[in-house]
């Protein structure tokens, strides 16, 4: 089967370019939501989940799959595993072609780049909060200095590929502590590969 997915950010966009391109693809399925790219994509879980092997997943654009280049390369990989193919319409990506492959290749090496500065500008926030007194870690409770943890821990959470383990060992914090402060951020319980929970499905079959 062929699959459509198109997303729009806020309601003020309009999805109709996008389902009018994958229509000409005689899609047999579209999903369609509305999130942002900090909200859940149930629509998005529920195709990856859904999707097997044989099956070829339509996108009008890469970005409209995924938020990061990590992000992008982790779906990439998972479909190519699961031998199920990937179109985007204006980028004409076809990962089974030599082109997709080298595209792979490149998108892995971007995502490391990614990665590696995030970790970067992190360690170096947190020796200069270091060397302005500030002692980093589990504390009783949020004082002034375990607001500023809080904040890079949402910050790696919602901007990286890090794992909650990798940030708790990076900030020196425990699994517990990281969630304290999430909450206390108020942010959201997000899956890493961009499948979140789910939810009623919006698609519409064609």
């Amino acid at each position: 089967m062929k699959f459509g997915y198109a997303r729009i950010s806020t309601k003020r966009q309009s999805i109709d370019l996008q389902i009018r391109a994958l229509k000409k693809e005689n899609c047999d399925y579209i999903y369609q939501e509305e999130a942002s790219s900090k909200e859940e994509r149930h629509e998005l879980e529920k195709l990856l989940s859904y999707a097997r092997e044989g099956d070829t997943i339509v996108v009008w654009k890469l970005d409209r799959l995924a938020r990061t280049m990590s992000e992008l390369l982790n779906i990439l990989t998972d479909l190519e595993k699961r031998r199920i193919m990937l179109k985007s319409i204006t980028e004409n990506i076809d990962p089974s072609t030599p082109e997709g492959k080298f595209f792979l290749h490149a998108a892995g090496m971007f995502a490391e780049y990614e990665r590696n500065i995030i970790i970067e500008r992190t360690n170096a926030g947190l020796e200069a909060a270091r060397e302005r007194g500030i002692q980093l870690g589990r504390r009783p409770g949020l004082t002034e200095e375990g607001k500023k943890t809080a904040r890079l821990a949402a910050n790696l959470y919602t901007k990286s590929d890090l794992h909650v383990k990798e940030i708790c060992e990076t900030l020196n914090i425990s699994t517990s502590t990281f969630y304290i402060y999430l909450k206390h951020e108020n942010i959201a319980k997000l899956n890493k590969l961009g499948r979140p929970r789910k939810d009623k499905s919006k698609g519409k079959r064609y």
